[in-house]
């Protein structure tokens, strides 16, 4: 029976989510939780992975159990095991499901502190500690609207393909914190956190908000911001039809 869940986790004390060796990793801790449960190995696959130190509201991963169990049993069973900076917020069973395949766009959000240094958020929340320009941020964001290559944003020559669509980048202020929301059909590695490095540079005036277009354009990682750190962004939705 394949299985279908949705799930939140911190993902400041894991090496990502995708099975690493020697590692601990988000996949082999619900892995190694599944296989307790159903005493037999369990193939985890999730809507996509996330990196070192990211975080994620709504995770969503497929799996198939050999034992007959309602979902009910099985969501209780897996907070029962799993650590506490996992938690499964839905088991549903979902027969041909696949949760990579099948999605058709995602959210990510991001969390910048222009404030005073937080030692507190440190693992959730980028401590940029400077003054940004909103303004200009939010008009540097509409360059990223619709289709393009965006190779200038990406993990430099670990992708073929870059060509994505962006539905929706919307730029806020919430007090001493900026938040950042990026709606796509897809991300690349590093693609979220080399836009939102390169929102705060135009944030910081060091480049002009129509510099996007031209960076874009350029299809040159060299061209464009910096990483911005894991620690602040989060995977909030993956969309299905």
């Amino acid at each position: 029976m394949r299985f279908l869940i949705i799930f939140s986790y911190d993902g400041s004390k894991y090496f990502g989510f995708q099975k690493q060796k020697n590692q601990k990793t988000v996949q082999q801790t619900l892995a190694d939780t599944l296989e307790k449960i159903n005493k037999k190995p369990v193939t985890v696959t999730p809507s996509g992975r996330t990196d070192t130190g990211v975080h994620a509201y709504n995770q969503v991963a497929h799996f198939d159990l050999d034992i007959n169990i309602k979902t009910s049993a099985l969501k209780k069973a897996l907070n029962t095991i799993l650590p506490p900076d996992i938690y499964v917020k839905k088991v549903q069973k979902k027969a041909n499901f696949h949760a990579r395949f099948d999605a058709i766009k995602k959210e990510y959000v991001y969390f910048i502190n222009t404030g005073t240094y937080n030692v507190f958020e440190k693992d959730y929340v980028w401590q940029l500690n400077k003054k940004l320009d909103v303004v200009k941020m939010q008009q540097a964001s509409q360059c990223f609207l619709g289709t393009h290559d965006f190779s200038s944003f990406c993990k430099k020559g670990k992708e073929d393909d870059c060509v994505r669509i962006i539905h929706e980048v919307v730029v806020k202020k919430q007090g001493s914190k900026i938040k950042i929301s990026i709606v796509g059909s897809g991300f690349l590695r590093y693609m979220v956190r080399n836009m939102v490095g390169t929102l705060t540079e135009v944030g910081l005036e060091k480049i002009t908000p129509d510099a996007i277009t031209n960076i874009l354009d350029s299809k040159n990682r060299c061209q464009a911001g910096i990483k911005a750190p894991a620690c602040g962004l989060y995977l909030k939705k993956v969309y299905y039809d």
